[in-house]
């Protein structure tokens, strides 16, 4: 009882170990660093690189010395009779005796060493393995730098619903409050109903779009919580706004890098590809060398009519044998000459994409730089506009109040102000998202 007692509360601190590890509140570069442990996709691509070393070993350990045994037992239920000239034991010619040349029970102990002197394959096997190692490792460079940018794009998402909600939440007070007094006035006969309505429908429309986007605010975070390699309804606290980071983001200076297309990780993968289709080729070229082993066993062997083989008595004979085998491919009918052609074309082609791939990068670069540029740009011009919309919807709301606008026009200059509000908030997020484009295409390091 008091073991079991005492298993219950080491579970339970492991379990409260485990949770507190868990974050409550993140930075953006927090989320990240953390997703970079814990997303899915980097534990699976950190798994592929481990697989990979042990494939590498399998691969090599094949041409190592293999050592293996064997131990065989057979009891003859009913033995194996021949039949000879009985004329040899002295009997008369034209008879014939019946004879057992096997005990009933053996049992024989046998190990073999097997080596590979010469095997072409072999060779191209374990430049194969170091090549596939290059494969999963450059693999998880690119799993991480898509994970970062997942994991900015998320958290920018999360930023820009908790933004216009408190947008739409001032809105909705303002509303409010114009309504209020704009009935007032419409009940002591200064107003018509109209303006009263105009107000309802603008009202109405906002506390919509709050609604949706406090929807949107969910989905968001759960979101988030997936990137980051939590569970979708853990609750945590995002510690950056989304103004804070578009100001970080903005470094024009990585306008001017240039990055060689050829370190990018899109071009690495690529050229892992043609090596891989290069070792391909030599490998069915390989398959036209004659391969040379060599093997030497050695064991020994029990005979009985009764099951003696644990006794000391019994009699055991030994035995080993060395030996040495060549095989020597002399014709295929073309198999290998097609096989080996075939290779040949697929090699041709990862060529020919390893340029492709070269020239799509560098148009990659070029057009994340321009999207980055633009997305600065933008979202300068529509800190204006909103600057301009806001000084024309408080004229608007003076000039209602004091009779000389109608209702129209301040609904028009509302509905102006809320779009460049929302347009603000986007082209600030445009200017985070873009920014991490363009470090995921020039192949940023990652820091874990």
């Amino acid at each position: 009882m008091k073991k079991i007692r005492f298993i219950l509360i080491a579970f339970i601190l492991f379990q409260m170990g485990y949770a507190q590890q868990e974050p409550t509140s993140l930075s953006l570069q927090e989320a990240i660093d953390y997703a970079l442990k814990n997303n899915r996709s980097s534990l699976n691509a950190s798994q592929d690189i481990e697989a990979a070393k042990r494939q590498k070993w399998e691969t090599t350990a094949s041409g190592l010395p293999q050592l293996s045994g064997s131990v065989n037992y057979q009891n003859n239920l009913k033995q194996q009779v021949s039949v000879i000239p009985a004329e040899f034991f002295g009997g008369q010619p034209g008879e014939f005796t019946e004879v057992i040349f096997s005990t009933k029970q053996s049992m024989t102990a046998f190990a073999t060493l097997n080596q590979k002197i010469f095997d072409g394959s072999y060779i191209v096997g374990l430049q194969s393995a170091k090549v596939y190692l290059k494969i999963s490792e450059n693999a998880k460079v690119k799993t991480d730098l898509e994970v970062r940018q997942a994991v900015i794009e998320a958290y920018g998402n999360v930023l820009l619903a908790e933004e216009s909600i408190a947008i739409l939440e001032r809105n909705i007070s303002v509303l409010e409050k114009n309504l209020y007094e704009t009935n007032k006035i419409f009940e002591n006969g200064l107003e018509e109903e109209e303006s009263v309505e105009q107000l309802k429908i603008t009202l109405s429309s906002v506390k919509s779009n709050l609604n949706n986007t406090n929807r949107l605010k969910t989905l968001a975070y759960q979101m988030l919580n997936i990137t980051l390699g939590l569970d979708v309804y853990k609750p945590i606290e995002l510690t950056d706004n989304l103004e804070a980071l578009t100001t970080q983001n903005m470094a024009l200076d990585i306008l001017d890098s240039d990055v060689n297309p050829e370190n990018t990780i899109d071009y690495l993968i690529a050229q892992n590809d043609a090596e891989s289709k290069a070792l391909l080729l030599k490998l069915e070229k390989s398959k036209a060398l004659p391969t040379l082993n060599a093997f030497i066993n050695g064991g020994y062997s029990g005979y009985s009519d009764e099951f003696t083989f644990n006794k000391k008595s019994q009699d055991w004979f030994g035995s080993s044998l060395f030996g040495v085998s060549l095989d020597i491919p002399i014709f295929s009918s073309g198999m290998r000459t097609a096989s080996t052609q075939r290779a040949q074309i697929n090699l041709e082609k990862a060529e020919t994409e390893l340029t492709e791939t070269e020239q799509r990068i560098k148009l990659e670069i070029a057009s994340a730089k321009s999207d980055y540029q633009f997305a600065i740009e933008d979202y300068q011009n529509k800190k204006e506009n909103l600057a301009l919309a806001e000084r024309i919807e408080t004229k608007n709301q003076t000039k209602f109040f004091e009779g000389i606008g109608s209702s129209f026009e301040l609904r028009q200059a509302q509905t102006q102000l809320y779009a460049a509000q929302q347009e603000l908030l986007q082209a600030m997020l445009d200017v985070v998202n873009s920014k991490a484009d363009l470090e995921t295409v020039l192949n940023t390091p990652i820091q874990n």
